[in-house]
């Protein structure tokens, strides 16, 4: 029930997918008698060492500069509440969807972005990195909680979520042997049909992880004093007119209120317009399941084109203002030094990694070796690479 004006759950759509048909797990299991499959994939994310380990892993800033800014724990906690919310309104499954915004940034090295170049580079030669990939590796194989399995051994649908929710990885001439090492591992025991659209709630997922960080990323940057509200209600059309009406709204509050509240309501004003459009490409189409839409040759979730173009202008503003600033350009050069200098040191040196990530390596410089170094990396939060790194290039104790 709902008072007068109030939210009505809308209902669930044909296309949705359904826990009841889930393609199951790689290692069967009886299924759980509290909870649906999707419900128990989200749990065992939850319950993982990998997403603890998201609270010491930040986005932009380093988690030492202050305990204001998101972290990609809080980050994939606000990418799972906008997925709920948008799969909800769209009759879609909100527990496959939240499962997905939760898992989607499991395989994130430490220092964001940063990380993930550095260990890029350092790993051409050894196939790669790929954080994509390394989520997959983290839920198939790094955790180590079950005793006649490794990995989590979740459903085909989060699986294939995690992996393809920008779009089939398969295409534009792309081949298998053309990814990354994780992924043809994976799928030459578990097809998670790579050549496909990943299903609805994955597309749902994708786009509520652009409204969380580019919205986080606002926030965070005004804490920051990267940049004032005064700058980017200038450059920013779009925050403008959501700025009017906070104004218009609440004359006599405080900036940091008015921030606060310029923030949520343009995550809001996200949401619907990509629950509207989504919900006109979907309505065109027609599909009847969630095959339908894999099927569909395009993605059938998505912003308008008026909506593209001003997250196209706040993109721009933040590159510029935010993530181009010289306090974080200093930032990233010295994170840059420290996994650099760490992955080379345990690539000629494996005996200094810890004994039960020296399993499995082949000597200093192997192939192996590299991957177990880059696992050990990739696993780091922001304060613990930082400490290693004290520990090893430092003659403090």
């Amino acid at each position: 029930m709902a008072g007068e004006g109030g939210y009505v759950r809308p209902p669930r759509a044909p296309y949705a997918t359904d826990p009841a048909k889930s393609r199951g797990r790689l290692h069967p299991e009886p299924e759980s008698r509290n909870r649906n499959p999707f419900e128990r994939d989200r749990d065992r994310i939850v319950h993982s060492s990998a997403f603890r380990r998201l609270r010491g892993k930040t986005q932009v800033f380093v988690a030492h500069e202050g305990d204001h800014y998101r972290t990609r724990l809080s980050h994939s906690l606000e990418v799972a509440q906008i997925a709920r919310t948008v799969a909800r309104q769209m009759g879609l499954d909100d527990d496959l969807a939240e499962t997905l915004g939760i898992a989607h940034d499991l395989g994130h090295p430490p220092f964001g972005h940063t990380g993930e170049d550095v260990l890029d580079a350092a790993m051409e030669g050894y196939a790669g990195f790929d954080h994509n990939a390394q989520t997959l590796r983290v839920l198939t194989k790094l955790e180590r909680r079950y005793p006649t399995f490794d990995g989590l051994n979740l459903t085909w649908e989060t699986l294939e979520g995690v992996v393809k929710h920008n779009g089939p990885l398969i295409r534009y001439g792309a081949t298998l042997q053309d990814l990354p090492i994780a992924i043809q591992e994976y799928v030459a025991t578990h097809d998670l049909e790579l050549e496909s659209w990943p299903g609805p709630e994955a597309q749902v997922a994708a786009f509520s992880d652009d409204i969380a960080y580019n919205n986080h990323d606002i926030d965070d940057g005004l804490r920051a004093g990267l940049f004032t509200l005064a700058e980017i209600r200038a450059d920013v059309p779009m925050v403008e007119r959501v700025l009017v009406t906070v104004e218009r709204d609440y004359p006599d509050i405080d900036e940091f209120r008015t921030s606060a509240e310029m923030v949520r309501r343009l995550i809001g004003v996200l949401v619907d317009d990509l629950v509207w459009e989504s919900t006109n490409r979907l309505n065109d189409l027609k599909p009847q399941t969630p095959e339908d839409i894999r099927a569909a040759g395009k993605p059938l979730v998505g912003f308008s084109d008026v909506m593209n173009e001003h997250q196209s202008v706040l993109r721009r503003f933040l590159m510029q203002r935010m993530y181009r600033h010289w306090k974080v350009n200093r930032s990233r050069s010295h994170a840059k030094r420290i996994l650099r200098e760490l992955f080379d040191l345990f690539l000629g040196e494996p005996e200094l990694l810890p004994p039960a990530w020296q399993e499995g390596g082949d000597g200093p410089r192997g192939q192996r070796t590299a991957r177990r170094v880059c696992d050990y990396i990739a696993g780091m939060t922001d304060d613990y690479a930082i400490e290693e790194h004290r520990r090893l290039f430092t003659l403090e104790r």
